[in-house]
Parts: C-alpha cells; structure tokens; sequence
C-alpha cells in the first residue's frame, strides 16, 4: 500500500494535501488507511487528515448502498453472470459475520482497520443483506470514524501516551 499511496501523491503532487487525502481515500481497499498514510507522508495535521480521510471513506456509500443491487440484477442478464455470483459468494461469507447482531455488526465490522473489512465492503454486505438505508449509513459513518480515529490514533504516535 506504501507504494500505491507514493504514487498517487506523486500523481496529484500539484494539488493541497487535503484533497489528495480525500481522493486516496475513495479508493476501495486503501481508503481511510491509505488516506493516513499519506497523511503522514505530507506532514498533514491530524484534525485535517481525519476530516479528508472520514470525507472521502464515505462518499461513495450511499450510491453502494442505494445502487448496487440495481446494478447486480441488470449484470445478471449479462455475460458477468459469474462475476455477480462471486461477488455474492465472497460478500455472503463476510455477512455471515455482520447478520447476527445486524447495525450494531455492521458498524463493529467496518470500524477495524483491515484490508476486507471498511466502508466499500460493508456497504456492499449491507446492500446485500437488503438492510435499510438509514440504519446502514449510520452503522458505516459511525464506524468509520472509529476506524479513522483509531488509525490516526496510531499513526499520529497518540498512543505513545498510553505506554
């Protein structure tokens, strides 16, 4: 991820950090993660890079939330008809995590900071599960800014304090 994320601030070097931060951010897998990282590389203070990564993380989830299965069901009347059945494979084994305890899961599941688990994937797992809109979007936005709060907590040296 280190070399994905040089390459995108060197890609966009012109442009205010902030704004870098937030496109490295909308990128699915990278996203917040990504985003602190180069948040760190470019000296960005951290209120500003939580706010750019928190903003970018969540742009594209309510389109996910809203689109997805409209997109799924009109891509099974295509060729990707094995595309869509992978996809729902892979997101049915991560739902299986998410379903028992439905908003509160969800919002838990997005809020660690590991690759598989952010707000693209729990926005696709939320679609899937056909939860309702509202509560999705708030599991997500909550844990997000969990996620960010705990990755600039680490890359910021915040818990240095605590040992």
């Amino acid at each position: 991820m280190d070399r994905f994320v040089e390459q995108m601030i060197a890609f966009f070097g012109g442009a205010q950090p902030a704004f870098i931060i937030f496109l490295i951010s909308l990128f699915p897998v990278v996203e917040l993660r990504g985003g602190i990282l180069a948040a760190g590389m470019m000296h960005v203070n951290i209120v500003q890079a939580y706010f750019s990564c928190l903003a970018g993380t969540l742009l594209p989830v309510p389109f996910i939330l809203l689109f997805l299965n409209k997109i799924l069901e009109w891509m099974r009347n295509t060729r990707l008809v094995k595309l869509v059945d992978r996809l729902e494979a892979k997101m049915e084994k991560k739902s299986k995590k998410v379903e028992k305890y439905k908003t509160f899961g969800l919002m838990i599941f997005v809020s660690v900071p590991l690759p598989g688990t952010g707000a693209w994937t729990g926005s696709v797992v939320a679609a899937l599960m056909k939860m309702r809109f509202r509560r999705a979007l708030l599991s997500i936005i909550v844990g997000c800014a969990v996620a960010d709060a705990i990755m600039c907590a680490i890359s910021y040296g915040l818990l240095s304090f605590i040992w």
